[in-house]
């Protein structure tokens, strides 16, 4: 009696699949990291805004004493370590916007039209 002969590696379909679950793992990261930092930029802008209306508010005391100077102070750099950190974000998500669905849309095209040459072609 012959024994099936075990394949060496899996069928080219089944690399297909693990490729495309490893490619969707990846976009999943992705979005995963770019939510995670939409979501520190809207803190960070919440809290500019919350500074930015305290620095008024201390700034408008026509007396300011030495407490309310170092509290101006502190706000400042507070507001400074903050626009550092908005200005990493060099790109906003509209000028963003339309280079990721394109990439997403042809990236995608790309590969339904490989995998539609390479079962034509295997």
């Amino acid at each position: 009696m012959k024994q099936p002969q075990k394949p060496s590696e899996p069928p080219q379909e089944d690399n297909q699949e693990l490729d495309f679950e490893q490619e969707l793992l990846e976009v999943e990261r992705s979005l995963a990291a770019l939510r995670e930092r939409y979501q520190q930029v809207q803190r960070d802008l919440r809290q500019q805004k919350q500074l930015q209306y305290k620095l008024y508010k201390l700034s408008q005391d026509k007396k300011p004493t030495p407490e309310i100077q170092a509290e101006l102070r502190q706000i400042q750099q507070q507001l400074e370590v903050l626009e550092v950190c908005l200005e990493s974000q060099l790109f906003s998500w509209r000028s963003f916007k339309e280079p990721f669905w394109q990439a997403i849309r042809f990236g995608g095209m790309g590969v339904i039209i490989g995998w539609i040459l390479k079962s034509c072609a295997g």
